[in-house]
């Protein structure tokens, strides 16, 4: 007799763990690979390079998200992806032991990025799926959070944990190994629980296919490059974060350089502790704090001063840079300049979705984020070259010349108007 499955279940059981599994490969790829390749010896230049592609799949991602919408359910794409992600990282970490790892692993890398980013469309449209308005308006603070989490695991716990093991068995590489082989098997663990825990939502099928699917997919991209000021949206999403686009590669990098290389001469268990863990927690916060404020203020009054707050880590560096003080003072520092961003950051995106308006709400949406993927991953391939040729002084003070073009843009860009008066946090 056939087992009849569950259509829904409470979100508990599985909202925290699809939004902790979507963190993670997040952070693995994007910030923990630079902090890796730095450890196994690769140059600034070369790393912030090879590592910035990595953001191409997110930038991509808007345009096979119509191929997760007709083909199979939001629930098969999650456990494939899953599974696949599981092999990716099991592939990095087995590659870490070979004369040509740097090249094996960042294919696994970029086959990664790809996976997390189409596992991003399925479990956002899941979410949708699976929960009701309430729900959804309930768990959107319950899933960031688990996000964050995620972070923290990967850039704290993992980071740390490759340093504790590079301090007591001296060997890098297998240090390495363990860590990233720690995160193949909590997606292993991920994937298996999955596979019983999530539901199968009655709207959970593929959509329509054929012309009428393709006619909405031309509709999707004209109604957004149609909008009014465009040009200067576009601008706003790509400048807003340049200063901390060319910084945010060179950070890890700057923390484990030697004081004679110009950085803090920090270890890999510290840069997990100060920068993974207290600095993650404190961008956490800032985040929740932004939101807080944006709620009881409303965007317009916020935007400008969170635009200014979001500029505020590069000076950090700068200071940093100039001093080069112990890890006792990097701290604190790392924990202000990390609540800066996640303060300042909220602004950025609440204005996203203010971007993203009309019938195709979601999709431009998704655009407005591809963009934003772009606007990192572009200053990023430079980075590192311009670090090498600056220094890290110099280069700092460069980041910070380098967020003044999107304070600019806040003269130009089209807000709410008629935002409604809110009273209380």
């Amino acid at each position: 007799m056939a087992i009849a499955k569950a259509t829904s279940r409470n979100p508990w059981t599985f909202i925290p763990t699809l939004y902790f599994a979507e963190g993670v490969p997040y952070i693995l790829i994007n910030a923990v690979s630079v902090i890796f390749y730095k450890r196994m010896g690769i140059d600034n230049a070369t790393l912030a390079f090879w590592t910035s592609f990595l953001y191409l799949p997110w930038v991509l991602k808007m345009l096979w998200g119509p191929i997760v919408d007709t083909h199979s359910t939001k629930r098969t794409w999650i456990l494939g992806t899953q599974f696949a992600m599981t092999i990716c990282l099991a592939l990095v970490a087995a590659a870490i032991q070979l004369p040509v790892f740097f090249a094996i692993t960042l294919i696994a890398f970029f086959a990664a990025a790809f996976v997390s980013a189409t596992h991003d469309i399925a479990a956002d449209g899941f979410y949708m799926l699976a929960l009701n308005k309430d729900d959804q308006s309930l768990f959107v603070g319950i899933r960031s959070t688990f996000y964050r989490f995620a972070m923290i695991f990967g850039q704290g716990l993992i980071v740390w944990l490759a340093g504790r093991l590079e301090v007591s068995t001296g060997n890098i590489p297998g240090s390495w190994t363990v860590g990233f082989g720690l995160g193949a098997t909590l997606f292993g663990v991920v994937f298996i629980y999955h596979r019983f825990i999530l539901p199968y939502p009655a709207s959970d099928h593929a959509g329509s296919k054929g012309t009428e699917k393709r006619s909405a997919f031309v509709d999707v991209f004209s109604s957004y490059f149609k909008q009014k000021r465009v040009g200067i949206i576009i601008a706003f999403i790509l400048l807003y974060r340049f200063g901390e686009a060319f910084l945010v590669k060179m950070a890890s990098p700057f923390f484990l350089d030697g004081h004679a290389a110009g950085g803090l001469e920090l270890s890999t268990q510290e840069v997990g502790i100060v920068y993974g863990t207290i600095g993650l927690g404190c961008l956490l916060t800032g985040g929740i704090t932004g939101g807080i404020v944006i709620k009881k203020f409303g965007l317009r009054k916020c935007l400008w001063p969170m635009a200014f707050i979001i500029n505020l880590p590069m000076y950090v560096y700068v200071f940093l840079s100039q001093v080069q003080p112990s890890v006792y003072l990097a701290a604190p520092m790392v924990a202000l300049e990390q609540f800066s961003y996640g303060f300042g950051f909220t602004a950025y995106m609440v204005y996203l979705m203010f971007v993203a308006r009309g019938e195709y709400k979601t999709s431009h949406f998704a655009i407005s984020t591809g963009l934003m993927a772009f606007g990192m991953m572009m200053p990023g391939l430079v980075s590192g070259y311009l670090q090498k040729m600056l220094g890290y002084q110099h280069f700092f003070i460069l980041t910070a010349v380098l967020g003044i073009p999107g304070i600019i843009t806040l003269f130009f860009i089209p807000l709410p108007e008629d935002e409604p008066q809110q009273g209380g946090a």
